[in-house]
C-alpha cells in the first residue's frame, strides 16, 4: 500500500569544514533519497553558535515532501549526517552537518528517540527565519520577534 506524501521540514546546519558546500552536498542527499523528494530551499544563512563553541554556523532549512514515516525520516537524515562524518562527542558539538526534523504534517510525535515539532525551533533564528523565508504561513511576526536579538546574516 503506498503511503500518501506528507509535508516535512528540515534544518540543516554545520559550523566544520566547508560547511556551506556541506549543505548543498545534504540537499542533493535529500533529494536523492527514495521517498523524498525535495521542494524548496531556503538560503544559506551565517549564524553565531547557540549554546555551543566554535565558527560560525551556515544554516538553511527545506521543505520536502515524504512517503517515509517519521521516524523512517530521521533515519534517513542521520544517515546522512554519518555520511558527512558527524560525529558527537558532546551536546551541542561543533559538527560537519546536523539534520533536524522540524515539522511532519500536522503530527505531534512525542517518543524517546524523535519530538515533533522540534522542540526548540522557537527559539532560534537559525531556523525561524529561513523557514519565514519558504513557508510564511508557518512562522508568526510574534516568534520572528522573539529571536530578533539573534544575529543572523544571509549569505
Amino acid at each position: 500500500m503506498d503511503r500518501p506524501d506528507v509535508t516535512a521540514f528540515v534544518a540543516l546546519g554545520a559550523n566544520l569544514g566547508d560547511a556551506a558546500q556541506a549543505l548543498r552536498d545534504a540537499v542533493a542527499a535529500l533529494g536523492d533519497t527514495q521517498g523524498i523528494r525535495v521542494v524548496r530551499a531556503s538560503r544559506l544563512y551565517r549564524t553565531a553558535p547557540v549554546q555551543s563553541t566554535g565558527p560560525d554556523y551556515i544554516n538553511a532549512v527545506v521543505e520536502v515532501s515524504t512517503t517515509l514515516t517519521a521516524p523512517a525520516l530521521l533515519d534517513a537524515l542521520q544517515a546522512i549526517e554519518e555520511q558527512a562524518g558527524r560525529e558527537r562527542p558532546y551536546r551541542n558539538a561543533p559538527r560537519t552537518l546536523d539534520l533536524d526534523l522540524l515539522l511532519f504534517g500536522g503530527a505531534r510525535i512525542d517518543s524517546p528517540r524523535l519530538t515533533v515539532p522540534h522542540p526548540r525551533m522557537g527559539q532560534r533564528a537559525f531556523v525561524l527565519v529561513p523557514l519565514a523565508e519558504i513557508a510564511p504561513l508557518l512562522v508568526s511576526a510574534v516568534q520572528l520577534d522573539t529571536v530578533a536579538d539573534q544575529v543572523i546574516e544571509a549569505l
